[in-house]
């Protein structure tokens, strides 16, 4: 067997050799390119600048694909019986599904007709014979969906295991082990114990391996479902979720690039899982295609790095915030801004010179001023405090943003001073009476005191200012009056007293939704475009005076557009049962004409009122069709760890199915009871499972205990990580430690379903360590993990 297996690796060596060196030649021809493109910005016209950027653009994007040497770049191969038709599609292999009538003999015997390799990207050789079929292309769908049940054309099925430029190793998987197979007129070699246990074996490390050598027909329909509409997939932990929405990402780039690229969004809830992921794309063959972006930085300009205790997240998250954002956004002008000097007063007289404006500054020391005043035709006219309230009132009943109402303010403004002063009795004839009109609005706009009172009374208000303005109690109360409690008004006031007056100052994933709902509700007025920075090839290629202003290149649209990009075409919202209802207003509009892809749990949200997150969910998503999966097998957990969690889930969500495991290792969690203190024995178990396990080791702990979880593992090398409880969503390691059940299910009312989310991280060891909380019995198992659930409970 040992011979066989060295054949088979050899053999595969051979081929990935092959490819290489084919790799090798288009990535000199890239570097000709680009090398062709720069000499064509010395030609001196503005067409051929033109054409230099535009190939540099596609010659820049071809050579960085072919750059990446990918762990895996080659990982999957299927030999396939002769199919029922001949034609062969753009990659280079037969499209054809099934196999042909004759393809089988009488004699139970079958010739392999055609052997594909699978890879990152697609590679032929000089002659356009496939060395390499991207795992995205048709051609390449039966390495994922066929099984014994429908191999369809498949014979064998083989996982290639390498590093670098080095085969590693093989595992097959024999589809048709009825027949009798032939190879180049030698008997077909089987080489291991399956591919999938050996995919699901490997090591982990602190990011995510994709899983395109292992994806499941049911994940694979998933990934290749059509993009139109929306795309809901449910599946419990270990299932792939978060892994097919990466794959479906680069999957929807392959079939429609000239749709998608560059508009694709995926939503993770954590900085951590954004970490975790973000490598994946680029292994697929695609790298600067997608944004991939946490809760916490959905928000231009802001980031978030503090903690709400759960009863203010619980109000910040709620759908109630709208109309209490709306209410202070209208209150925040109410606050005025810092006063300007009173310039051209005359003190001593009290009055203002024939042409100047009374601002009537500081009218009272917080607030807006309550006095304009305006010399006119001769004589003074003047807005009390009552008018500029009634103008202000009728300002804010327009629809529009609020910064946007400015104008309509200062019209309206212009209006009450006309009505005052009799300018509209001074002519009869309309013609005059306008004209009279426009001098008086001319004469003061043109004054730039009447400008810096309309900045003092009707101020540009920014999202952080009001969200600032939030933190005070009484103020809160007010606009929040029969909308919250006052606790919980409370509550969000103090949360929000780490910020300053402007807004700056630590922000929770929170505090970014309530910010994108008052960008929403305030509006940005127009800004005047910047001015693009010159390029230093206007310059060298001696066409300044024929091009005084360069025309943007391709590739810096691409750049700018990117950057400035607000809506995408596709979203892709992962772990999507944690959004709170505002997160779900905020992803909402950046896919206002986006088809989604939406994957989640249930059984894992973290949200303590799932029926209003589902309704925030179905406004975001609008009335599109909606499309669903679900994936129910479990490739992380050993049966072990997953009977173990289920006993959670039946206590968390009683009646709800647990995704089906597929090996087992024999290894039955370990319960350990803390000593005093409880540090030491969290310690001791995490450098016993290094010891055990070759990757990572998760410590999982309540969300207050994160950093001091970090004090305990101080020192014990990079492959442990102390994380809390909500941040442990959609991670995985080779072994994990739960700290204290009880503590996690009780921090908030999702606390059970978030302890399910601890307990179902690891691929191999599990050790639960009990707290004083955690009632252990004889054997140190907490009272949450007993096996005394009753069965009706347990959804089988």
């Amino acid at each position: 067997m040992a011979d066989v297996r060295d054949r088979e690796i050899s053999i595969e060596q051979d081929h990935l050799d092959g490819v290489y060196r084919r790799l090798e030649e288009k990535i000199q021809e890239a570097e000709f390119l680009m090398r062709d493109a720069a000499r064509r910005g010395q030609v001196g016209t503005p067409g051929a600048l033109a054409e230099r950027d535009a190939q540099v653009f596609r010659a820049g994007i071809h050579l960085n694909r072919l750059n990446n040497e990918f762990e895996d770049f080659l990982f999957g191969r299927i030999d396939l019986l002769l199919g029922k038709d001949g034609e062969k599609g753009p990659d280079g292999a037969y499209t054809s599904v099934e196999p042909a009538d004759d393809a089988v003999h009488p004699d139970g015997t079958a010739d392999i007709a055609e052997t594909l390799h699978i890879g990152r990207i697609g590679v032929l050789d000089a002659d356009y014979t496939p060395l390499v079929i991207d795992w995205r292309a048709p051609a390449a769908a039966p390495f994922y969906r066929s099984t014994p049940v429908e191999p369809g054309r498949v014979v064998r099925r083989r996982v290639i295991r390498s590093k670098g430029r080095q085969v590693l190793g093989v595992e097959d998987d024999l589809m048709r082990p009825e027949l009798t197979a032939r190879l180049a007129g030698e008997p077909l070699a089987v080489v291991g114990d399956g591919a999938l246990m050996a995919a699901l074996g490997q090591a982990r490390s602190h990011t995510m391996r994709d899983i395109v050598a292992s994806i499941q027909a049911e994940q694979d329909r998933v990934i290749r479902a059509p993009a139109a509409s929306v795309t809901l997939v449910e599946g419990g932990p270990g299932t792939g979720k978060t892994a097919v929405a990466l794959h479906r990402a680069a999957y929807l780039l392959y079939q429609d690039r000239r749709r998608y690229a560059g508009g694709i969004l995926i939503v993770s809830p954590t900085p951590l899982l954004v970490s975790y992921t973000e490598g994946v794309l680029p292994s697929l063959g695609e790298e600067g295609q997608v944004a991939i972006r946490a809760l916490g930085s959905l928000v231009d300009g802001a980031e978030a790095t503090a903690y709400d205790p759960p009863a203010a997240a619980r109000v910040k998250g709620s759908a109630r915030m709208v109309q209490v954002l709306r209410r202070a956004a209208r209150g925040a002008l109410d606050l005025g801004a810092a006063p300007p000097a009173r310039a051209g007063r005359d003190e001593e007289a009290g009055e203002a010179p024939e042409g100047q404006l009374d601002l009537g500054l500081p009218a009272a020391p917080a607030g807006p001023p309550e006095r304009l005043r305006v010399v006119a035709f001769g004589r003074r006219v003047e807005l009390d405090a009552a008018e500029l309230g009634r103008v202000r009132r009728d300002a804010l009943s327009g629809t529009a943003p609020v910064n946007l109402l400015r104008p309509r303010a200062r019209r309206l403004l212009l209006d009450a001073l006309w009505a005052r002063s009799g300018g509209a009795g001074r002519h009869q004839d309309p013609e005059l009476a306008a004209e009279l009109r426009s001098g008086f609005d001319e004469d003061i706009l043109s004054e730039d005191s009447f400008t810096a009172f309309l900045d003092a009374w009707w101020p540009e208000l920014t999202p952080r200012a009001v969200l600032a303005a939030m933190a005070d109690e009484k103020r809160l109360a007010r606009w929040s009056r029969k909308v919250l409690g006052q606790g919980e008004a409370r509550r969000v006031a103090r949360s929000l007293s780490r910020l300053d007056p402007a807004g700056e100052g630590p922000l929770s994933v929170h505090d970014v939704a309530l910010l994108d709902e008052l960008e929403a509700v305030l509006g940005t007025p127009p800004r005047p475009r910047r001015k693009r920075e010159a390029d230093p090839l206007d310059h060298l290629t001696g066409l300044q005076e024929l091009m005084p202003v360069r025309e943007e290149t391709q590739w810096e649209r691409a750049e700018r557009l990117a950057q400035e990009r607000t809506e995408y075409t596709h979203v892709i919202v992962d772990e999507a049962q944690d959004l709170t209802p505002m997160q779900w207003r905020m992803v909402g509009r950046r896919g206002r004409q986006a088809t989604w892809t939406v994957v989640g749990d249930p059984a894992q949200s973290s949200w303590s009122d799932p029926d209003e997150a589902a309704a925030a969910r179905e406004e975001a998503l609008g009335n599109r069709p909606r499309r669903r999966f679900t994936l129910t097998v479990n490739y992380r957990n050993p049966a072990e760890i997953a009977e173990l969690a289920s006993r959670v889930l039946a206590l968390a969500m009683p009646g709800s199915p647990s995704p089906r495991a597929v090996r087992s290792t024999g290894v039955e969690p370990r319960f350990v009871v803390a000593g005093e203190p409880m540090g030491e024995t969290v310690r001791a178990e995490a450098a016993r499972l290094l010891e055990t396990v070759d990757g990572t080791v998760g410590v999982v702990v309540a969300m207050e205990r994160r950093e001091q979880a970090a004090r305990w593992l101080a020192g014990l090398g990079e492959r442990v990580v102390a994380l809390g409880s909500l941040e442990a969503k959609g991670l995985e390691y080779d072994a994990t430690v739960v700290v204290s059940p009880a503590e996690v299910a009780d921090e908030s009312p999702a606390g059970l379903r978030v302890l399910y989310v601890a307990l179902t991280r690891a691929t191999q060891q599990l050790t639960v360590v009990s707290g004083r909380r955690d009632q252990p019995d004889a054997d140190g198992v907490p009272d949450l993990l007993r096996d005394d659930v009753p069965p009706e409970l347990l959804g089988e």
